[in-house]
């Protein structure tokens, strides 16, 4: 009978241990939960540098356009509104 008993214990064992395993990987803060919220926290947090670099270029050609250096807003004003010195022709290059 004492086998018996410990069969059963040995299978309960097993039984709670399975469990165990598959509630800590398959719940919804368990292990693939998490891989998963850390691929997104990744490809947020490069975005997130991508746009610090942007808005710090934005900011560098707000501060030159406050100061109004000339050559920042001839830049501005040939390549936003396509303006061209007088006696200059303008060339149009069409991108495929």
């Amino acid at each position: 009978m004492a086998t018996g008993k410990r069969k059963f214990v040995f299978y309960l064992f097993i039984v709670i241990v399975v469990i165990g395993i598959i509630f800590t990987f398959f719940n919804e803060r368990g292990v693939f939960k998490y891989y998963s919220l850390k691929s997104q926290v990744d490809s947020m947090q490069v975005e997130l540098d991508m746009i610090r670099v942007e808005n710090e270029q934005l900011k560098n050609e707000l501060d030159s356009l406050q100061k109004k250096i000339p050559a920042k807003m001839e830049q501005i004003a040939r390549e936003k509104y396509n303006m061209k010195r007088e006696g200059e022709t303008l060339i149009e290059i069409e991108e495929k």
